[in-house]
């Protein structure tokens, strides 16, 4: 309480959850199937892509600084180059895809459109000439670093613990972003930088903190005048008597 009477919720203020349990577990449940239907789509593309040995990676992948494979950034996440390479992908992609969509799916979206492109357009400039860069493990660091920072930008402490908890136990990922021969290790920092960006970005905005009438006076401040509370004293005429 100060004098000029109480606060409502202010933009520093911290939550223990980032809302009630009813809207939370609906986002949950829409999260869950979205993971389910993009990992569906993924494998889908790669039965096909395997049995047309892998040209739609080719055709559609990353090729470093053309110019014609520019839009491929949206196409090379889907697609992958061995059965090995989509299995590794697929269990970080669907935990911190889920995490990163558990607090609302339209959100995740934008989030999941800038770490598209911040690790496309990274490996893009970045990767060797005459390679071919694919495969979602771009996408699953953007998740990774979006989640680790969401939860300080929007101030959620349940947030900020699931974040460090997926830091610790998915610590090893950083190993791949170190630069290795065969790992595409330009689009995994792209996608890193990219997540972190996003829980800038789209973190929530409160409103700012606003004086409210004091409940005991009716008005915003302090009964310093000597007045009843509400009324304004009537200046003395300078021409009459004096009391």
């Amino acid at each position: 309480m100060t004098p000029s009477g109480r606060r409502s919720a202010s933009r520093g203020r911290w939550e223990l959850a980032p809302g009630d349990a009813e809207s939370v577990l609906a986002e949950a449940r829409k999260a869950f199937f979205v993971m389910a239907g993009v990992l569906a789509v993924l494998w889908i593309l790669q039965i096909a892509n395997w049995a047309d040995h892998y040209q739609i990676t080719l055709n559609y992948g990353i090729r470093p600084r053309d110019i014609s494979s520019l839009p491929n950034v949206f196409t090379a996440p889907f697609l992958h180059f061995s059965w090995a390479h989509i299995e590794g992908n697929s269990g970080p992609l669907f935990i911190f895809g889920f995490l990163a969509a558990y607090r609302g799916v339209r959100k995740f979206i934008l989030v999941t459109i800038l770490v598209v492109l911040t690790s496309g357009l990274t490996a893009w400039l970045a990767e060797p000439a005459n390679t071919v860069g694919a495969g979602a493990s771009g996408v699953v660091f953007g998740y990774f670093g979006y989640i680790m920072v969401r939860g300080f930008f929007d101030r959620h402490m349940i947030d900020v613990a699931i974040g460090a908890i997926m830091a610790l136990c998915f610590a090893y990922q950083f190993t791949v972003l170190l630069p290795k021969a065969g790992i595409g290790w330009q689009a995994h920092i792209g996608g890193l930088a990219g997540g972190v960006l996003a829980g800038w970005i789209f973190r929530e905005r409160r409103p700012k903190a606003t004086a409210k009438p004091d409940p005991v006076t009716g008005i915003a401040g302090l009964n310093t005048s000597g007045t009843q509370p509400g009324m304004i004293r009537k200046p003395a005429d300078p021409g009459g008597p004096s009391s």
